[in-house]
């Protein structure tokens, strides 16, 4: 039997769909990568004793290095004092440590099959990244916590204003979510644990080690100060030294400028290419 649509009148076929629009498409991924970040975080709620032992690594830093490096005034940080110039290299190590090892827990909910089941989501990939990246992102902002309750009680001069606190909890985001999807990066590329924690450590060392967190970069040897100018951890300090210590940060521009391309060309990258992570 066959059917002639040559007849048919055009109210009884159907109109295809308009095409969402830019802003639609963009509010959609936004949303969807808040469901993704609402299940991280909900991890988080269902094992909060991770938030104490992350506490614990800011604290030996602060009290035992920051404290015996500020008595033998080994560094010259000028009119700051040593524990207050480390303060938000510390901060900006945690959070650092708290995001690159974040594809650990990518690669352990892959082999528990967990990964599959939320990769059949009807989200993208993107929004997939960066829903992860926010996640990580919220975990970071704990140790920020950590960090302000530890300088209230060793006396180290923090400058409280709405600014600098709003500014500091915005580059923690920022910098978490780079270092995050950083760490999603290295899980696509090692895909086992045992890898990805040799890869960690030989990231994350040298990025610390290489920034201005513990020492200014003027001290450095000048080939020392061309790594720690390239080092994305370098403007996380910057941001954050600036709005915990002063208030503003004066190349806040170029500061915000570098790290913002940094996380954009990391989430395109990680977007690509995740789903390699089950292959």
């Amino acid at each position: 039997m066959s059917v002639d649509f040559a007849g048919a009148s055009p109210s009884t076929i159907d109109p295809l769909p308009p095409a969402p629009r830019l802003g639609q498409q963009l509010a959609q991924y936004v949303w969807d990568a808040f469901v993704v970040a609402e299940i991280e975080v909900r991890k988080l709620r269902h094992d909060p004793t991770e938030l104490l032992t992350r506490a614990i690594q800011p604290a030996l830093w602060l009290v035992i290095f920051g404290k015996a490096f500020e008595r033998i005034r080994a560094i010259s940080t000028g009119n700051v004092d040593y524990l207050a110039f480390m303060t938000p290299g510390i901060l900006a190590q945690s959070v650092m440590f708290i995001a690159i090892f974040y594809g650990l827990s990518i690669i352990w909910d892959r082999d528990q099959g967990i990964l599959g089941k939320l990769l059949v989501m009807p989200v993208p990939r993107a929004s997939f990244v960066t829903g992860k990246a926010l996640g990580a992102g919220v975990r970071a902002l704990s140790q920020a916590l950590v960090v302000f309750v530890l300088a209230l009680l060793l006396g180290v001069q923090i400058h409280w204003s709405v600014v600098g606190i709003v500014g500091t909890l915005l580059a923690v985001l920022a910098g978490a979510g780079f270092f995050a999807t950083l760490s999603m990066l290295i899980a696509i590329l090692v895909k086992t644990r045992e890898r990805f924690m040799g890869m960690g450590h030989v990231i994350t060392v040298p990025l610390f080690f290489a920034s201005n967190a513990i020492y200014p970069i003027a001290i450095m040897p000048g080939w020392l100060q061309v790594v720690a100018r390239v080092n994305p951890l370098s403007y996380v300090v910057d941001l954050l030294r600036g709005y915990l210590l002063y208030g503003h940060v004066d190349a806040a521009v170029t500061d915000w400028a570098v790290l913002l391309g940094a996380l954009l060309v990391a989430q395109v990258v990680a977007g690509r290419y995740y789903h390699a992570i089950m292959q």
